[in-house]
């Protein structure tokens, strides 16, 4: 039995003690009436439901991660693992061979030897999944046979079920805390290694990026200025594909909001934000099959130097149609939460509707524009396909739009993709750029709360 019916089984044991709890606790609301009981047949139910399911599901989780460390230890008392090599890692790979073509992920066995642990293996785990299940099943039925015991008119089921429920509550809002903390603390660790090998002063100011060149073995010492980076990224992410996104996203959201009428909004604003659920590869082709080579026509047209099929200004462009819904559908729904009191005041004061938009709405909607300006600009830091189909990978350092940039994100893949070594400057370098980009967000954010927090004290 795979664990997957096993849990089916254990829900299924659930559903049937919340039917039979239930009943029972209708039936005794019924004799000794309604007002006599303290919660309902239904929160009884739960409480059965869940003094079933919880214990069972706890220990099927525990014994997912025993079970394989068992296996193999039944499959080495075997008389067959006397042939197996002394080495450590010989050893691990026939082990884990025969274990795949036991559980059907392999069909042939590249090393022979792992040919004969393939029926110990089947039977071990069949052995110990039928274990497992047995117990997820007396856990089961004795946590809903202790909780069905309790099911009386003065008993306080709805406190206990409410209780379960505020702490998996709290349990969902600490794993996004628990997750940034393992983040940042993986994100420090590694980057703490990195600068132990790289000066912070070099990496955070260097206008040379040229890690390949470290790792061929030429030094540390002018390999690592990641400048080019960070101004690759706030060029194409901040610069280029905001002066893209945040004039036609606000203009968007005004026309939808103030000027369209119902039937033309009804259909043009899902269409907008179609944009944002195109793959952002379908954007990287468009890029670099028709918005790159037309901006290298144009340059070579004008007489502009330095004209690459591969540009800033192309990934630039393509990033800001992209992110137009973020700024877009953000917009839209903090002028459209603006009273309707203070439009109308401005117009009786004798204020044009263009007026009233400039000079009212846009302003007490101010918070939510910046929020999704800093929703657009977060997205487009962190774009990679973008810049890495129209951008290109060279680091330059340059103002030329028409020239080849890249961003600290697409220097990460580049950095961390194949096999590498965790013990090299070239590697870890990925790790000191993700610390530092974390660091700009969160200012980023900062400061988009201190504006935000500013103009609402000034409209509420």
């Amino acid at each position: 039995m795979t664990g997957v019916m096993i849990v089916f089984v254990v829900i299924g044991l659930a559903a049937i003690g919340w039917i039979v709890a239930r009943a029972r606790a209708t039936r005794l609301q019924v004799e000794v009436g309604r007002l006599a009981t303290n919660s309902r047949p239904t929160q009884h139910g739960w409480y059965v439901a869940l003094w079933t399911a919880i214990p069972a599901l706890v220990f099927l989780a525990i014994w997912a991660n025993v079970m394989p460390g068992l296996i193999y230890e039944t499959v080495l008392s075997e008389t067959a693992a006397q042939q197996l090599p002394a080495d450590d890692f010989s050893r691990g790979a026939i082990l884990s061979e025969a274990r795949a073509i036991a559980s059907g992920a392999q069909n042939g066995a590249f090393n022979p030897l792992a040919t004969a642990f393939v029926e110990p293996f089947r039977e071990a785990t069949s052995r110990y999944s039928a274990v497992g299940a047995v117990l997820a099943a007396i856990l089961a039925v004795a946590g809903g046979a202790y909780a069905f015991s309790r099911v009386k008119p003065d008993f306080t089921a709805r406190n206990r079920v409410e209780r379960v429920v505020m702490w998996a509550l709290l349990l969902a809002s600490l794993i996004a805390i628990v997750t940034t903390a393992g983040i940042v603390a993986s994100l420090l660790f590694e980057s703490i290694r990195f600068f132990s090998m790289v000066n912070p002063i070099d990496f955070l100011f260097g206008l040379k990026w040229s890690p390949q060149s470290a790792a061929m073995g030429y030094g540390n010492d002018d390999a690592f200025g990641a400048v080019p980076l960070f101004w690759g990224t706030i060029f194409i992410g901040a610069i280029i594909a905001m002066i893209v996104a945040i004039p036609l996203g606000l203009m968007s959201a005004v026309y939808l909001t103030q000027y369209a009428r119902p039937e033309t909004r009804k259909w043009m604003k899902p269409m907008l934000e179609i944009l944002a659920g195109v793959p952002t590869v379908v954007y990287g082709y468009f890029a670099a099959l028709t918005v790159a080579p037309a901006l290298r026509s144009f340059a070579a047209t004008v007489g502009i130097p330095g004209a690459s099929s591969e540009s800033a200004l192309a990934a630039g462009l393509v990033m800001g149609i992209m992110i137009i819904p973020f700024v877009s559908s953000m917009a839209d729904d903090s002028i459209a939460a603006v009273p309707q009191a203070m439009r109308d005041g401005s117009l009786a004061m004798g204020a044009t509707a263009s007026e009233t938009i400039r000079k009212v709405l846009i302003p007490a909607a101010l918070p939510g524009v910046v929020g999704g300006v800093l929703l657009a600009v977060s997205r487009a830091i962190g774009e990679t396909m973008i810049v890495v189909m129209a951008a290109g990978l060279a680091a330059n350092l340059t103002l030329n739009p028409f020239a080849s940039v890249t961003t600290v994100t697409t220097q990460m893949v580049q950095l961390l993709t194949g096999d590498q070594e965790f013990d090299s400057a070239k590697t870890l370098a990925a790790f000191a750029l993700g610390l530092v980009l974390f660091v700009v967000t969160l200012l980023l954010n900062i400061v988009a709360l201190r504006v935000v927090k500013k103009y609402r004290e000034a409209y509420e």
